[in-house]
């Protein structure tokens, strides 16, 4: 409490604040450092919820060198306030204390329901459930929480911190449907038939994106999401440790360079792999990763290749990459791909009026904001093709809930007229 305060007085609690602008939620910063400062932690929780619905998440896992650390004036001097530590300490003092205890609105506004409980889908709930909408939330598999609880690696983000937060979204009036998938388990159609005014579609990607690479069909190629999921799986208890796509001993190849080749790289080496190289076709001022994250990587052992792309992977495990032109042959090994993905078409294609870009997005309006071209159905974060961190998922689902909360209203006023 004391260094958190301590820290906390060292805002300058700029008038213009940078901070605030580099964050995507465009989160208060000041106000609730300043409240901090004074040993107020009730209110600036108050704050903080104001524009984060999973504050403690933000903490851990946003780019803070980039966004609002990224733009703190006292960085130019060569120390920013430490604003990520910062909402993680007031996120998990809150919940460990139960500071703040939100009130539930009455749900008398329409009924929302929410395919997936990633960072999207959350924000949308908390956003609606808030403003007195009834929200359920589907999710296909047997926990919520989606990249956060399957995706993210426990060290991370340590999955009670996880679910705090979901449990905040579900004390709002939120409820929760696990093992639900829509598509082969109920469709668009059937939810529109239960009585729901407006449908948000936050399901992730799903499917991976394809090169053209030479025997990448190989069993021992898998995706980076995927092996990371069922690591996530197998730490909740539910697989067994021979269903995750890795032994100890494996040598493993990552490629690509975002954040998910670097947790997956990570996580290979707390598996027992004997060696994890991560192979990347650009060089080190290129790659999307945190360099946070990169220095970490490398402590641990993980080790890079610069400007190597990889041509084809032989059946017998062995690699063939080509460096600066240069083409050579590596040790057998276990690939894992880490270079994007797209999403599932299980949902469009078993309902009619959702159309979908050339790569696989669902297309949306700006009016309301979210809509697909089916009236009533939303759709938001990395499935309409805002692909980049959980806060910029954050950001639009915030954006899509009040598009939603606007069709609605309207929809409500209408049937008023009518009847």
């Amino acid at each position: 409490m004391a260094e958190a305060i301590a820290e906390a007085k060292r805002c300058l609690n700029c008038k213009v604040p940078q901070c605030k602008k580099g964050c995507p939620v465009e989160n208060d910063i000041p106000d609730w450092i300043h409240e901090l400062s004074m040993g107020n932690l009730g209110n600036a929780m108050s704050i903080i919820n104001r524009k984060s619905n999973l504050p403690a998440v933000c903490g851990r896992v946003c780019a803070h060198e980039r966004q609002c650390e990224g733009h703190c004036v006292l960085g130019k001097k060569g120390r920013h306030v430490n604003i990520g530590k910062l909402e993680r300490f007031v996120a998990d003092f809150d919940s460990e204390m139960g500071v703040m205890r939100q009130p539930i609105v009455q749900k008398t506004k329409g009924r929302v329901a929410i395919i997936g409980s990633g960072p999207a889908g959350l924000t949308v709930a908390g956003e609606l459930a808030r403003r007195g909408y009834s929200v359920d939330i589907f999710e296909m598999e047997p926990q919520p929480g989606g990249v956060l609880t399957f995706g993210i690696p426990e060290y991370r983000l340590p999955k009670d911190i996880v679910n705090s937060e979901i449990e905040k979204i579900r004390q709002l009036g939120v409820r929760f449907y696990v093992n639900v998938t829509v598509g082969p388990d109920i469709t668009i159609d059937g939810l529109f038939d239960k009585g729901y005014d407006a449908i948000f579609m936050g399901t992730g990607n799903g499917k991976p994106k394809k090169l053209a690479i030479n025997g990448l069909e190989n069993k021992r190629v898998r995706q980076a999401i995927y092996f990371l999921r069922r690591v996530g799986l197998f730490q909740a208890g539910l697989i067994s440790r021979e269903e995750v796509p890795m032994k100890e001993g494996d040598r493993i190849y990552v490629v690509g360079c975002g954040n998910t080749a670097i947790d997956a790289a990570r996580t290979a080496v707390r598996f027992g792999a004997s060696e994890v190289t991560i192979v990347y076709h650009r060089d080190i001022t290129r790659m999307s990763a945190l360099m946070a994250e990169y220095e970490d990587a490398v402590s641990e052992g993980v080790k890079f290749m610069w400007n190597t792309s990889v041509k084809e992977v032989h059946d017998d495990r062995r690699v063939t990459v080509e460096t600066d032109g240069e083409e050579r042959i590596l040790p057998p090994g276990k690939l894992m791909m880490a270079v994007g993905s797209r999403p599932a078409t299980r949902i469009v294609s078993t309902t009619t009026g959702i159309e979908v870009n050339e790569n696989g997005f669902v297309v949306t309006r700006d009016v309301p904001y979210g809509m697909t071209t089916r009236k009533g159905v939303f759709a938001g974060g990395d499935v309409s093709g805002n692909q980049a961190t959980v806060v910029h998922a954050m950001s639009n689902a915030r954006a899509v809930a009040e598009g939603i909360a606007q069709y609605i209203d309207a929809l409500t006023l209408l049937r008023a007229i009518e009847s």
